[in-house]
């Protein structure tokens, strides 16, 4: 009530004044009506005038943009502008509160791996993050507004989305190029629609690579057993001589490896992709690893290729001996089993530029097509399954080179071509390759520098 003091005194002065002008009116012209008049026109105009200019002032900063403060009047006026002024900056702060957590929610959303699309009750794109757009092949900009149904016209998507029914996900092929996409549709608001979008490409890849594996281990398997079964029951029901019965047990030897090679090759890769990283304090001779390499190699190949091993690198490898022996003897036995008779092998190290190390296979064998380079590392991949089984091997050894690999923090690189040969790299970080140290050689790699070398 701060404002009706001076409120009350303005209208006394606007009495005062009115009677005033009033009684000289009357005096001057002797008429008491007229003089009456003009008191009271003064009495009641000078309190409107002011009022009609106060709130002139006020109505036009209320036009304006509030960008300054309110006009600081006395009285009513006064108090008016400043609880209006007040109660446009709370609704400023407000909105520029409601504003930034808007931001930062979309900023979240746009964070997001998943798509996210939001529908008005008319299917027309309100906003979408660049996940949702990539996913549906629209523009985040230029789309808005823009009917869903006219910009993404897969019909599946479509029927789905005017269906009104959402219980099963909808899966569908990306709209940018091969993948797969499961999209869910949540109804919020009136009528309004959320689209989610995940990219399950590697997930449905997962899933057939599982669904293979299974299928190829229980073929890989029936094989030799059904070969097995045969034989015991040849056995079993056939007079057979000592020679004939000396073959068949030769045969099921061979089958009954061949099973124990698959599943101690199924373990690896178990024990490989269940292990944590190891360490960089154990080290390994790689002079001693390529001896032993080299041995194994000459007795796989019999003289039948040209054999050429760099034994002599004066290096030393951090990590698991046994794992680093089967990768690179997964490698070199695959070159002599893959490369025709009179063929050559080559295993070289070389240091890099940057401290890293690699080791590389080279063989001149048939090659390998540039379609099949991308899945050899996959679990009883083959390019020629026919032929891998008759050189004895599970489809596992660039599964578990690959593994070794990662698990080293090295990786695997392959380059082939039709009629030329294969080159298979091991290239492993610098902080896992230095200088050979006797002092600093584990007990393994120790002995077998000193066995090994001796026999090779």
């Amino acid at each position: 009530m701060s404002w009706f003091l001076p409120r009350l005194l303005l209208a006394l002065l606007a009495v005062l004044l009115g009677f005033t002008v009033g009684a000289a009116v009357r005096a001057i012209t002797g008429i008491d009506a007229l003089g009456l008049g003009f008191g009271v026109a003064v009495g009641v105009g000078l309190p409107l005038v002011v009022d009609a200019l106060r709130g002139y002032r006020l109505l036009e900063w209320l036009r304006g943009k509030q960008l300054e403060n309110a006009p600081r009047d006395t009285g009513l006026w006064g108090e008016l502008g400043y609880r209006i002024e007040r109660a446009v900056r709370d609704r400023e702060n407000i909105i520029g509160r409601e504003r930034l957590a808007l931001e930062q929610f979309l900023s979240a959303i746009e964070a997001s791996p998943n798509g996210v699309l939001m529908l008005d009750a008319q299917e027309h794109i309100l906003w979408c993050n660049r996940v949702a757009a990539d996913h549906f092949a629209l523009d985040p900009k230029r789309d808005l507004r823009q009917r869903i149904t006219n910009l993404v016209r897969a019909p599946a998507f479509v029927a789905y989305l005017q269906a009104g029914r959402y219980v099963e996900p909808l899966v569908l092929g990306n709209g940018r190029g091969p993948g797969t996409l499961s999209i869910v549709v949540r109804e919020y608001g009136e009528g309004r629609r959320l689209v989610l979008s995940l990219d399950i490409t590697e997930r449905v890849r997962n899933d057939a690579m599982r669904r293979d594996f299974v299928a190829n281990v229980s073929h890989e398997i029936r094989t030799p057993l059904t070969v097995l079964a045969g034989f015991i029951e040849t056995l079993q029901t056939l007079p057979l001589t000592a020679v004939e019965r000396e073959r068949v047990m030769v045969l099921m030897n061979q089958q009954t490896q061949r099973m124990q090679t698959l599943v101690a090759d199924l373990l690896a890769l178990s024990q490989l992709e269940g292990s944590p990283r190891p360490g960089s304090d154990r080290w390994v001779s790689l002079d001693a690893l390529l001896i032993r390499v080299g041995v194994d190699a000459e007795a796989l190949s019999a003289g039948r290729h040209t054999l050429r091993v760099q034994p002599h690198t004066g290096m030393e490898i951090a990590g698991v001996e046994s794992e680093l022996l089967s990768a690179v003897a997964n490698l070199v036995s695959n070159a002599v089993r893959y490369t025709p008779e009179g063929g050559g092998i080559d295993v070289a190290w070389r240091l890099l530029e940057d401290g890293s190390g690699e080791l590389t296979v080279i063989d001149n064998g048939p090659g390998i097509a540039r379609e099949h380079i991308p899945r050899l590392t996959e679990r009883f991949y083959r390019v020629d399954g026919s032929r891998s089984r008759e050189t004895g091997g599970t489809g596992l050894g660039l599964s578990i080179v690959k593994h070794v690999m990662q698990r080293h923090g090295g990786e695997l690189l392959i380059q082939s071509e039709v009629g030329k040969g294969s080159r298979f790299r091991l290239v492993l970080p610098a902080a896992r390759v230095r200088p050979s140290s006797d002092a600093a050689l584990g007990d393994e790699a120790a002995f077998n520098a000193a066995t090994v070398a001796s026999d090779y």
